[in-house]
C-alpha cells in the first residue's frame, strides 16, 4: 500500500494528514515517508541477499541528511558525484569505506578530500583524470583504488537527457578503449585498478539494456584479468525506473536474478547504486491553489509551487500525478486544467489539459512521485525561497529542512563600496 493515501476523506502521509502539516509549515513543501524509504531499500537488500553485493544510495537523487541517515541506519553505502555530496554522506552516517565517488569532472581538491577520508573507490572517466588522481595520491602517500567507468554504447531507451551509456554521451571511456586505459592507469604511481564501473542511464523500465551492458562488462573483465589486472569488483550503477503514470518497471527480484546470471561466477563483489527507485515514490510536493483563471481556450489552476521548486516537468517534460488533498466524491466529474506556477516563464507548467475534479482557490493539491530530483534541483529563481522538506514517521513528522526566508537570501548578497550611499 502507498505511504500516501486517503483516510477519512483526506490524503495522509503514513498516519499524518497532509492538511495538518500544511497548517504548521505552510505551502508549498516536500513530504517524505520513512516507511516508504525503508521498504524500498529493504526490497533491494532482500533481492540481493544471496549475492556478494552492496547497495550504495545515489545521493544525487535526494541529498537531505535525514534521508541519507535513514538509509545509513539500514546499512546502505553511498554513490556521490561531488565533494559536497561526499560530505553529506559522511555527515549522514555512511562510513567512508562504503562510499563510491563517481562523476566526470572531479577536481584535485575533491580527490584529495576523498583520499583523505579513505573512501571505498573512485570511479574515473578519462586518462587526464586518472593522471591528476595519481598526482594527488602520490602527494598524500596513498594508493587510490579506482574503477574506470566504461561506456558500453548501449541505448537505455530512456529520455535523452538522462541517457548516459551511448558513445555520444559525455560519460565514461569508450568500451573499445577500455583495455588501453586500464593498461595506462596501472603504470601510474598511486593508482590501483580494482573494478569496472558502468551506468547507462536513469528511469529504465526494461531489463534488456541492463543485460546488454552487463554482458559487455563481464566480457571486458575476462580480458582485463588476462592482461594481469586484479579486478575484484563490478560497479553496476543504478537506473531502475519507477511508476510516474503507467510505466511497468521490472521487479527488483527479476533484476537481481538477471545480475546473478551474468556476474554470479565472476568472483567479484557487486556495487549497486539505486537513487530514484529508493526515493522517487517516497516523496510528494504539496501545494495550494492560489487562483483559478479562465482564458478563452484554457482553464488554468495557478498554484503556489513553481518550476524553481520542481523543475522536472520543464526540464524533462516529465509527468507527475496531481491529486487534490481532499478526496473527491466517488464518480466526481473532471475537467481539463493547465496546472501552472507563478514563475515568470511559460515553461512554469506542471500539467497541460490534465483531467482533475473541480478545483477551488485555497485547495491543497499533492504532486506525486516527487521524492527524487525535486528538492535537490530546486533554485531561488524569481527570488523564491527554498521550500521546506518534511519527513513523516508513523504519526510523527519533522521539518528536516526549514523554509528559507527572503531576508536570508538577501543576506547572501554583497554590495560593493562604490555602490553604497
Amino acid at each position: 500500500m502507498s505511504a500516501f493515501a486517503y483516510r477519512n476523506g483526506v490524503m495522509h502521509a503514513e498516519s499524518v494528514p497532509l492538511s495538518t502539516i500544511a497548517a504548521e509549515v505552510g505551502t508549498p513543501f516536500y513530504c517524505y515517508s520513512t516507511a516508504a524509504l525503508e521498504a524500498h531499500y529493504s526490497a533491494y537488500a532482500g533481492a540481493f541477499a544471496g549475492q556478494d553485493a552492496d547497495v550504495c544510495y545515489a545521493v544525487k537523487a535526494n541529498s537531505n541528511l535525514a534521508v541519507i541517515r535513514a538509509f545509513a541506519r539500514l546499512g546502505a553505502g553511498a554513490d556521490v558525484v561531488s565533494g559536497g555530496e561526499m560530505r553529506r554522506a559522511l555527515a549522514g552516517g555512511i562510513p567512508a569505506g562504503k562510499i563510491i565517488f563517481s562523476g566526470v569532472g572531479k577536481t584535485r581538491e575533491e580527490m584529495r578530500a576523498a583520499l583523505e577520508a579513505g573512501i571505498h573507490q573512485i570511479n574515473v572517466e578519462s586518462i587526464p583524470e586518472v593522471e591528476a588522481l595519481s598526482e594527488v595520491a602520490v602527494s598524500l602517500g596513498v594508493t587510490a583504488p579506482i574503477a574506470f567507468r566504461v561506456n558500453p554504447d548501449v541505448d537505455a531507451k530512456t529520455h535523452a537527457k538522462i541517457a548516459t551509456g551511448k558513445k555520444e554521451n559525455k560519460f565514461g571511456v569508450d568500451y573499445d578503449h577500455a583495455r588501453e586505459v586500464y593498461a595506462q592507469a596501472a603504470k601510474l604511481p598511486g593508482i590501483k585498478p580494482v573494478a569496472i564501473a558502468v551506468h547507462i542511464g536513469s528511469q529504465l523500465t526494461d531489463l534488456a539494456p541492463f543485460r546488454a551492458a552487463y554482458e559487455r562488462v563481464a566480457a571486458l573483465l575476462h580480458v582485463l584479468r588476462e592482461d594481469g589486472h586484479d579486478i575484484t569488483r563490478l560497479d553496476l550503477g543504478g537506473g531502475l525506473g519507477i511508476v510516474y503514470k503507467h510505466e511497468a518497471p521490472p521487479d527488483i527480484a527479476d533484476y537481481a536474478a538477471m545480475v546473478k546470471s551474468i556476474t554470479g561466477n565472476l568472483g567479484c563483489r557487486i556495487s549497486l547504486e539505486p537513487g530514484r527507485s529508493l526515493v522517487g515514490n517516497a516523496g510528494i510536493l504539496v501545494s495550494r491553489v492560489i487562483y483559478l483563471k479562465q482564458g478563452l481556450h484554457r482553464r488554468f489552476v495557478i498554484i503556489d509551487a513553481a518550476m524553481n521548486d520542481l523543475i522536472r516537468p520543464t526540464l524533462y517534460e516529465a509527468y507527475h500525478g496531481i491529486v487534490p488533498v481532499t478526496e473527491p466524491a466517488r464518480g466526481a466529474a473532471t475537467e481539463p486544467y493547465d496546472v501552472v506556477g507563478p514563475v515568470c516563464e511559460s515553461g512554469d507548467t506542471f500539467a497541460l489539459q490534465r483531467a482533475l475534479p473541480a478545483m477551488a482557490p485555497d485547495e491543497l493539491v499533492a504532486i506525486l512521485s516527487a521524492g527524487a530530483y525535486g528538492a535537490v534541483m530546486s533554485s531561488t529563481y524569481n527570488t523564491r525561497p527554498l521550500i521546506p522538506e518534511v519527513l513523516v514517521n508513523g504519526d510523527q513528522f519533522s521539518v528536516i529542512r526549514p523554509r528559507v526566508s527572503v531576508e536570508e537570501l538577501l543576506a547572501l548578497d554583497r554590495v560593493p563600496d562604490w555602490l553604497k550611499d
